[in-house]
């Protein structure tokens, strides 16, 4: 067995829904990491994600639920375990390798992470990244959650998918901050401000974490409405 196929279905066994890996040679240069040495060592990225709970998505109704934040908070220790098995298995090859944890914030003022787990998804081949920045799989929509792990482990890259959003503009209709622009591409948003007016959407998620049992950055109203991943496309 090679090491990418090993890898991939490890993830797979230990419980991701989606797995992907990204060369991390594109991420080298200009791209915001913390700290900004920290892929220095590395070649490659391997990105998986777990699907959310429709259920507890669909109860989503202009903001995060307390059994959505919980679910949040759930998905992300999951796939922080799937990431120390793949971790603990890269290093028993004698390989270089650092898991970057589910929702970690490594620079609290801009809030952004070690290094972003929606672009490492999107050149892993999981989904497209979509007006909400959010990354949008065939197989679930927007519904899930991401992790990666770092590696100098010679893995065979996937590549990018193609956008579908179209003229979609059902989150930009039911975000509650109205803070996505409604902005398409074909490949990636050169910044965060290029698809949303990012304070609001901040700004929000701020508002929401300070409601009883919330305690998260999170909303989960894009996740909710986009059309991919719901059973009813409608």
């Amino acid at each position: 067995m090679d090491f990418t196929t090993e890898i991939k279905t490890l993830g797979r066994e230990s419980g991701a829904d989606l797995i992907g890996i990204a060369d991390l040679t594109p991420f080298k240069t200009g791209w915001p990491v913390v700290p900004h040495d920290l892929l220095a060592p590395f070649t490659s990225a391997v990105s998986v994600a777990i699907h959310l709970d429709d259920g507890v998505i669909d109860g989503i109704d202009g903001g995060p639920t307390v059994e959505y934040a919980d679910h949040y908070r759930a998905v992300n220790g999951m796939l922080d375990g799937i990431a120390k098995k793949l971790v603990d298995r890269i290093s028993k090859r004698n390989f270089r390798v650092q898991a970057i944890p589910a929702s970690y914030i490594a620079d609290e003022p801009g809030l952004l992470g070690n290094v972003s787990h929606k672009a490492i998804a999107r050149m892993a081949g999981i989904g497209w990244q979509g007006k909400s920045l959010l990354i949008v799989s065939p197989q679930y929509g927007p519904r899930i959650r991401l992790a990666t792990v770092l590696t100098d482990m010679p893995l065979a890259p996937d590549g990018p998918i193609k956008n579908r959003c179209g003229s979609c503009t059902k989150c930009t209709d039911a975000c509650p901050a109205s803070a996505i622009k409604n902005v398409s591409t074909p490949d990636r948003y050169e910044t965060r401000d290029h698809a949303l007016h990012f304070s609001r959407c901040a700004e929000m998620t701020l508002q929401f974490k300070a409601l009883p049992g919330i305690n998260a950055r999170i909303c989960g109203v894009c996740v909710r409405v986009c059309p991919f991943g719901k059973k009813d496309r409608s």
